[in-house]
């Protein structure tokens, strides 16, 4: 059951990409605060950790696949809305055969015992009395800053009007932030049809539509399945990895503009859905990110069977460039040729798009 398995950094130089609301602030009645995570004092790497939330690095990607894939295809959402026009609950079509997040991202649609659905045009039937659920076959981890993060207060006004300027607080940190992804290339484009939570991908109208685009009867992972066609499942796959290449979103991007294209991309096949590149990155004792040789040489020792490709890292010029040379003095020491391969982000991604695309790789899709 082959995986698609990444790292991404992020370089988020005076960034706030992701908050957590409000709190009292110093200059004003309320602040605007960084999502954070902390590590208590007397440990060696304490401090304050800052995070994007998996949620916003999906919401970011939703973004990205529907602003750069023309034929990326976005399912509608259903909203359930009270008579006082409350929003008590939404979801999307779940109709993993017509719309790709769905296939990709996952959904969950169950009925809703209050309120009225606005039905948008497109919106595929349902059988009353059948949820529906699919577990996301793309997953994302928490990006969290390699090292403790220095948080500042920054201040604004609004002096566009007669009186005293209002003020405005907030944090915003510098930061490199990791985290992991992984996409399960045996669940792409297969739609489980069972009674499990998570496997009620299907109804009849849905069993009905996939048949239609060509999905034939399988059994995967001991569950009764329809699958599409190879040709469609690599062309859902290589449009959601691409775009990688291209990531734009985040809070405060108004005052705090940050690039969101990778600084560093790590991308392989694998045999299973373990991370191996979690560690490669490490903090330094002087509180910076390091390439960490040891922790490399051992997971090309340990899981060198688990790779189905060659790995794909891309590492920005510019960004730890001593880091970055260190890695690939190791890569030469070890003997591993084409099997790493060490370019621009971007490159790397396409030329991992690329190889998903090939014919005889075919078989990462079983």
């Amino acid at each position: 059951m082959p995986f698609i398995t990444g790292a991404i950094v992020l370089d988020a130089p005076a960034s706030a990409l992701n908050n957590g609301g409000s709190e009292a602030g110093e200059l004003t009645n309320t602040k605007t605060i960084v999502k954070k995570i902390r590590i208590a004092a007397g440990s060696e790497y304490s401090g304050a950790y800052v995070y994007v939330s998996a949620q916003s690095f999906r919401y970011w990607l939703r973004q990205t696949l529907d602003e750069l894939a023309s034929e990326w295809k976005t399912a509608p959402v259903l909203k359930w809305v009270t008579s006082k026009g409350e929003v008590k609950t939404a979801h999307t079509d779940g109709n993993p055969a017509l719309w790709w997040d769905d296939d990709l991202l996952g959904y969950m649609r169950v009925r809703s015992s209050e309120g009225q659905a606005e039905i948008p045009t497109g919106t595929t039937k349902i059988d009353e009395k059948r949820d529906l659920t699919r577990i996301s076959p793309f997953r994302v981890g928490t990006f969290v800053s390699v090292t403790p993060a220095v948080i500042k207060n920054d201040f604004g006004t609004m002096t566009r009007q007669d009186g005293n300027p209002v003020i405005h607080e907030h944090e915003f940190y510098r930061a490199h932030l990791l985290g992991l992804v992984s996409l399960d290339l045996t669940a792409a484009g297969t739609f489980f049809d069972g009674e499990r939570t998570g496997f009620k991908n299907l109804d009849s109208h849905r069993r009905e539509d996939a048949k239609k685009a060509g999905a034939s009867e399988v059994v995967v992972r001991g569950q009764k399945a329809l699958r599409l066609p190879l040709a469609e499942r690599v062309r859902r796959v290589s449009a959601l990895v691409g775009a990688l290449a291209h990531l734009n979103g985040g809070a405060k991007q108004t005052i705090h503009y940050t690039d969101l294209t990778p600084a560093i991309m790590m991308l392989a096949v694998t045999r299973h859905g373990n991370n191996p590149f979690y560690r490669m990155l490490t903090a330094s004792r002087t509180y910076t990110t390091q390439f960490h040789k040891d922790a490399f040489t051992e997971l090309i020792q340990v899981y060198e069977k688990d790779f189905l490709s060659p790995i794909y890292i891309g590492w920005a010029q510019g960004f730890l460039d001593d880091q970055r040379m260190r890695l690939e003095e190791t890569i030469q020491e070890l003997g591993l040729g084409s099997k790493v391969t060490v370019a621009h982000p971007v490159h790397q991604i396409e030329a991992f798009v690329q190889q998903l695309q090939v014919e005889s790789n075919g078989a990462w899709f079983d």
